[in-house]
């Protein structure tokens, strides 16, 4: 497709590629796609790959160091960079380098863009961090200004319009995608690949849990599905299932789920290709406790045909009129109905629906971006 007369800056504030967890893939294939139908230029941080960026330029622009987030010299940089390359547009990922956009807009005369991918003082809030008032404002203050603001869910934009003061008529729901159009062909034998190499029996269930697991949000998770899911499931004697759980990070404290091992659940560790798992897991557990923004796991595991258990924290900013009957949410605490909902759609699977890819395709994101900045 030819370029169009858009020429964008993305200003990324910390390490997208190699992508490896879910919000760096959310950045890394946005760009790809958006590369597809302006012309992108990506200014971010030393620790980032250029040569893994897809279809644009990426240059490493900004520092490692925490400070970087107030380096007042970087104006200069970056307004050297937007005259040099005609750029009409600057997106910041995140709301951080709000006040470097609103200088540069000024200054240069650009339309400036925030891509939200939760509300972050919420997130904040949610792990204990006492300063997020602070954040409130200063977030809210650069929703307000930006030219535009793309939320991750239409749960995160209404908040900003109730809460943050954001006005709705320059708002858009920019989800997180999926790089499938339809049910993958490989399922079966990603299926067979997985139960060959931990030998489980033809008819056990395969139960998943994946995250970054040195987040907190994730191994609190991993804690109820220790301690409150598995036994109930361990009481259902006709349901025969293996949990494997997939994920960097795991703290010291849980001795690498070693006394679990004779109950049913297996510790893969950091796995190359998380999409295996997905597609060869019968449900994917998401007992999420805490945190903001969208679980991008739990989308990913729907366009792999596996069905998602959730809180409803862990289910937050899903379309779930697309997803059909690949999604079951429950209250957070409510762990006998949660086991109940795994037993019951562990043995009547069924197929996401096309409604599902339509919302989901990162393709048809970009496309409503692309005529929203036109």
């Amino acid at each position: 497709m030819a370029k169009g007369p858009l020429k964008i800056l993305s200003i990324i504030p910390y390490k997208i590629l190699p992508a490896q967890l879910g919000g760096e893939k959310g950045i890394a294939v946005f760009n790809e796609y958006l590369a597809k139908e302006v012309e992108l230029t990506g200014v971010t941080t030393y620790n980032n790959d250029p040569a893994l960026a897809k279809g644009y330029k990426l240059l490493n622009v900004l520092s490692d160091n925490r400070t970087r987030y107030g380096n007042v010299f970087l104006v200069r940089k970056i307004k050297k960079l937007i005259s040099s390359l005609g750029i009409t547009h600057v997106i910041t990922e995140h709301p951080y380098y709000g006040w470097l956009a609103a200088i540069l807009r000024k200054s240069a005369g650009i339309k400036w863009i925030v891509h939200s991918h939760n509300i972050e003082y919420m997130r904040s809030r949610s792990i204990g961090r006492w300063w997020w008032r602070a954040l409130k404002s200063y977030e809210g203050w650069a929703y307000r200004n930006a030219d535009k603001v793309f939320f991750i869910s239409e749960d995160d934009l209404k908040h900003a319009v109730l809460h943050l003061g954001v006005k709705a008529y320059k708002s858009l729901v920019v989800t997180y995608g999926i790089e499938i159009a339809k049910i993958p062909d490989d399922i079966a034998a990603c299926r067979a690949a997985i139960k060959s190499k931990y030998s489980l029996a033809p008819d056990e269930k395969i139960l998943l849990f994946n995250g970054a697991l040195y987040h907190s949000t994730n191994y609190d998770a991993l804690k109820v599905i220790l301690e409150e899911i598995n036994p109930l499931l361990l009481s259902k004697k006709d349901f025969r299932y293996k949990i494997i759980v997939c994920g960097r990070g795991l703290p010291d404290f849980f001795n690498e789920l070693k006394e679990y091992a004779g109950h049913n659940v297996i510790y893969a560790g950091f796995v190359d290709d998380i999409s295996v798992y997905f597609k060869a897991a019968d449900i994917f557990l998401n007992p999420i406790l805490s945190g903001g923004g969208v679980k991008t796991k739990a989308i990913e595991a729907i366009a792999m045909n596996c069905t998602v258990v959730s809180t409803e924290l862990g289910a937050m900013g899903i379309n779930k009129e697309v997803c059909g009957n690949k999604l079951h949410v429950v209250e957070e605490g409510q762990w006998d109905i949660f086991s109940e909902l795994v037993v019951v759609y562990g043995d009547n699977a069924t197929v996401t629906p096309p409604e599902f890819f339509q919302h989901y395709y990162w393709g048809n994101i970009i496309k409503k971006v692309v005529a929203s900045l036109q």
